[in-house]
């Protein structure tokens, strides 16, 4: 348990120095106890999701799910009034989905 703390911590860090884009508060996040299997980190996939669909991150989670190596982050992100989900594969980097949010969003 000491470790994830120790994780969590460090992302916090990360995430307040950050001066770039706008993201998220990263209290919201949610999935960070599967951090450790991912290679790209929380920030990189923030920079790839901002990059496919501008805007600002209203919803962010780290998630087992198919497609890709079964690892995500996904990205609700505002832009205006319109919400676009945008999942980017945790181990790759690569976007796996770019798409109007749903009507059952999670």
């Amino acid at each position: 348990m000491r470790h994830h703390n120790f994780l969590w911590a460090a992302v916090l860090c990360a995430a307040a120095s950050t001066n770039s884009v706008a993201f998220a508060d990263t209290a919201n996040f949610a999935g960070h106890e599967l951090a450790g299997h991912a290679k790209v980190s929380i920030e990189q996939a923030r920079a790839i999701a901002l990059k496919a669909h501008a805007g600002k991150i209203a919803d962010e989670e780290l998630e087992k799910e198919k497609g890709g190596s079964g690892l995500r982050y996904s990205f609700d992100i505002r832009r205006g009034k319109m919400v676009r989900e945008v999942g980017v594969d945790a181990v790759t980097g690569k976007v796996l989905e770019n798409a109007p949010e749903g009507p059952n969003a999670d």
